[in-house]
């Protein structure tokens, strides 16, 4: 039976990504002065998200916190209980010493419990966020997990919002319609696999295009001859990326080059000195009867030749200036280690810096950390993740303030994302999957030291107290991921009539643009 070129092209479409062999054989040799004058001319008209996606499902429960007495109450009634309490410590608590009893809870200090890592940091909003009903406050004041102190800077500067009880919904949701089931519901809701390919591409597992991806290929024309460098994951494939026409490529987080595949460079094959051109004719042959063949070997070209240009423009001075993140000390085992979201932070700036040369007007980039699904040990678990998170945020904001002579913060707009939250209760030493979460949105366009959407009651239904944001002890989220998505693409430079097709749910919802960016 034959094969159709439609087919073969689905069935080839990724190979361009393939990045696994060799090292770079070339260089571009580019002045630095040509370096700086491009990139200028690059940076006038220049923008790119970078998702950070937290696999496993962050506890945004213990991220961003209500620190309003009432709020306070109800979320140390919920947490600070069973085996291993989670309930971090009030505002302008010092930190216990270990092996010390803490004046606030009475217990022994240890390495992994809140007890010996002070109080949550507090921050100031630049407009207040309103208070929700069934809350008992005049003012509703937030706070960050300890570990977060690095985007504390970033905060008072104004280049970080916080996206408030944001998660997958088909059309605005109270807590009577999800108990009754009354209106659509995302599917698989508390499923890892489902809502991590939900939240990237707006269906369950099986997904095969991503918001990211649809949105280059709306923009991909204007990215020139080097437009296979659009949608960027340092993360393995990410269904985020994938488009209808884009290809993600996938990098490594090498220092040099940035991606391991070239032409062969070996001097012999099988003692012949000939061998190693010969095979290179071979491998890039696109001549032949077989359409297969044919275009597996034009992309196989294609691999090879975009690598070489990448690799190539990693050589650059503004590339090659980009510093390696500093070490971090791990806050439960107290050892210095590298930092590997940093790491793929770093790729991702050194990436933005070629673009002076490759010429791209709009990229999307995706970098992951795992490790979040903390049904036990939650402690030692998230404090070391969020040390990372904190950590590498802080690095790549400070980066991208110097690209080439140019800052580049107000042109790179990155967010966070996860499965789900979890559930505001604890499980002894731990939380299960949930859904409503608080995310970060950080770059110099952002609107910062702001709360985009309406922080949730917080507190289980109890007596006469009901909850009109919680479902048992999962938060109901007010925003969709469909009204943050359309908001990035908006700035991104999608059209309207564009985002209503990426997200088809986004026309349920009467505010499409929340105007954080």
């Amino acid at each position: 039976m034959a094969m159709s070129p439609a087919t073969r092209r689905e069935l080839l479409r990724l190979s361009a990504a393939l990045s696994t062999v060799g090292a770079a054989s070339s260089v571009f040799g580019l002045q630095l002065a040509a370096m700086g004058e491009a990139a200028a001319q690059q940076a006038s008209d220049y923008r790119a998200l970078v998702c950070i996606f937290l696999y496993g499902g962050n506890d945004s429960n213990n991220t961003v916190l209500a620190t309003d007495t009432d709020s306070w109450n109800r979320y140390w009634a919920a947490r600070n209980t069973g085996n291993d309490p989670i309930a971090l410590m009030p505002v302008g608590t010092p930190v216990t010493a270990v092996g010390a009893i803490s004046p606030v809870t009475g217990r022994t200090a240890r390495r992994d419990s809140p007890e010996n890592w002070g109080g949550v940091l507090p921050i100031t909003l630049a407009v207040p966020n309103p208070v929700p009903p069934g809350t008992s406050a005049t003012e509703r004041t937030i706070a960050l997990n300890p570990f977060l102190a690095p985007l504390v800077p970033i905060w008072d500067a104004g280049r970080l919002a916080i996206a408030a009880n944001v998660g997958p919904l088909i059309q605005p949701t109270t807590k009577d319609q999800y108990r009754a089931r009354s209106v659509p519901l995302p599917a698989n809701l508390m499923s890892h696999n489902d809502q991590q390919s939900t939240w990237q591409a707006g269906a369950a597992e099986g997904a095969r295009r991503g918001w990211g991806g649809l949105m280059i290929d709306q923009l991909l024309s204007g990215n020139g001859t080097n437009a296979v460098f659009s949608a960027i994951s340092t993360a393995g494939n990410a269904v985020f990326l994938s488009g209808r026409d884009v290809v993600q490529y996938q990098v490594t987080t090498a220092a040099t080059p940035a991606v391991r595949i070239t032409p062969a460079v070996a001097t012999t094959l099988f003692s012949s000195a000939t061998g190693p051109s010969r095979l290179a004719e071979i491998i890039r042959d696109t001549g032949g009867a077989n359409y297969f063949g044919v275009d597996h070997a034009a992309r196989v070209v294609r691999s090879m030749d975009s690598a070489t240009t990448l690799n190539d423009s990693f050589t650059a001075a503004a590339v090659t200036a980009i510093p390696a993140p500093a070490q971090i000390v791990n806050p439960v085992t107290g050892a210095s280690e590298t930092n590997q979201l940093a790491v793929q932070l770093q790729t991702i700036a050194r990436l933005i810096a070629a673009n002076a040369t490759l010429g791209l007007r709009r990229q999307v980039f995706f970098v992951s950390l795992g490790g979040w699904d903390n049904h036990d040990v939650q402690n030692s678990t998230q404090s070391v993740l969020l040390n990372r998170v904190g950590h590498a945020m802080s690095y790549f904001d400070g980066v991208l303030a110097n690209i080439g002579g140019i800052d580049m913060r107000s042109l790179v707009t990155t967010f966070t994302a996860s499965d789900f939250s979890r559930t505001f209760t604890t499980n002894g030493d731990g939380t299960d999957h949930a859904w409503g979460a608080h995310h970060f949105i950080m770059g110099g366009a952002v609107s910062g030291r702001r709360i985009y959407g309406q922080y949730p009651t917080l507190g289980v239904d109890q007596g006469s107290f009901s909850n009109p944001n919680m479902s048992g002890n999962i938060l109901i989220p007010q925003m969709s991921v469909d009204q943050l998505g359309a908001t990035l693409g908006a700035w991104l430079g999608v059209s309207d009539s564009a985002l209503l097709s990426i997200f088809p749910n986004l026309a349920n919802f009467t505010q499409r643009n929340l105007a954080f960016v």
